[in-house]
C-alpha cells in the first residue's frame, strides 16, 4: 500500500507536525551545504523521535554534490558521505536512499555514463549490505541521469539502481511523465508529490499537489498498474503558498491524495 509523506527538516518538529497531519513518513534530504557530520551525529535523536511519535523515516537523499571529477573519478569524500547518510537509514530502517550524478562536460557522454554506473554501483553495494536501496533522482539540479535516454544506460546496466521519480521535473523539461512512469514505474522506489503550472510554455510557480495540472488520478493510476507500493512524498516548493497559505495547501494534498490510495 503506498503511504503518504513529507520533505522536511530533521528536527522533532518535523515529526510533530508529520503526526499532527496524519502522515506516515518523513522524506530528510542532506544536500549540499548541509553538515552529514551533524546529521550522522545526531541520529540516535531521529531515532528516538521516529519512535515517540510513530512517525518513519521513508527517504533519505542527498543533492546537487559533485560527485565525479574532471577525470571522470569517483570523489571519495563525497562517496564516503553518501556511505555515512545510508548508515543513518540503515539505522531508521529506512529502506531508500537517493542521489543524482553531475555530468562532466569535458567527458564523453559515454564517459559520463561509464561513471556514473560506476558511482552508483558503489552505492548500490554498499547499501545492499545495510538494507537500503539507493535511487537516482530526475531533477535536473547537478545531475544528468534524470531521463529514459540515461536510464536504458545506467539502469539498464546497475539492475538494483531504482529512481525517486517527480512528473514536475518531466512536464517542465518537456518530457511525458505518464509515459514515463509506464515505462519504468516498475523501477520506482520513492515519488514525489510536487504541483507545476505551465502557461504558454512558461513555468509560473509549483502549486500544492492536486491544485495544478498533473493529471494525478492518472498518474496514481499508473502506479498501481506497475505495482508500486512505495512511498508518496509532499514537497512543498512554491514562492507564493508560504505561510499559512503554504499550510493549507499542504491540508489539501494530503486530503487530494488520501482520497486517491484510499
Amino acid at each position: 500500500m503506498m503511504q503518504l509523506g513529507i520533505i522536511a527538516k530533521p528536527t522533532e518538529e518535523g515529526f510533530q507536525n508529520a503526526k499532527q497531519k496524519g502522515l506516515n513518513f518523513l522524506e530528510l534530504c542532506i544536500n549540499e551545504g548541509h553538515d552529514v557530520e551533524e546529521f550522522y551525529r545526531n541520529r540516535q535523536h531521529l531515532v528516538k523521535w521516529k519512535n515517540e511519535y510513530g512517525i518513519e523515516v521513508g527517504s533519505i537523499g542527498r543533492w546537487k554534490s559533485i560527485r565525479i571529477d574532471q577525470q571522470g573519478q569517483v570523489i571519495e569524500e563525497e562517496l564516503e558521505k553518501c556511505y555515512k547518510l545510508i548508515d543513518v537509514a540503515s539505522e531508521l530502517g529506512c529502506t531508500n536512499f537517493v542521489s543524482g550524478c553531475n555530468y562532466v562536460e569535458e567527458l564523453s557522454y559515454y564517459e559520463n555514463c561509464s561513471a556514473a554506473i560506476r558511482f552508483f554501483t558503489l552505492l548500490v553495494d554498499y547499501a545492499k549490505t545495510k538494507g537500503v536501496k539507493i535511487s537516482s533522482y530526475n531533477c535536473r539540479k547537478v545531475n544528468f541521469v534524470h531521463n529514459p535516454e540515461a536510464w536504458k544506460i545506467i539502469h539498464g546496466h546497475v539492475k538494483e539502481l531504482g529512481i525517486k521519480f517527480d512528473p514536475s521535473h518531466s512536464r517542465y523539461f518537456g518530457g511525458d511523465y505518464l509515459q514515463e512512469t509506464l515505462e519504468w514505474g516498475d523501477r520506482f522506489n520513492h515519488v514525489h508529490l510536487k504541483g507545476s503550472l505551465i502557461v504558454n510554455g512558461q513555468r509560473v510557480d509549483d502549486p500544492p499537489a492536486g491544485l495544478d495540472q498533473t493529471d494525478w488520478k492518472t498518474f496514481i493510476a499508473l502506479l498501481r498498474a506497475k505495482g508500486y507500493t512505495g512511498g508518496l512524498s509532499i514537497e512543498p516548493h512554491s514562492p507564493v503558498w508560504t505561510g499559512e497559505l503554504g499550510e493549507k495547501g499542504i491540508d489539501y494534498t494530503i486530503d487530494y491524495m488520501k482520497k486517491l490510495i484510499f
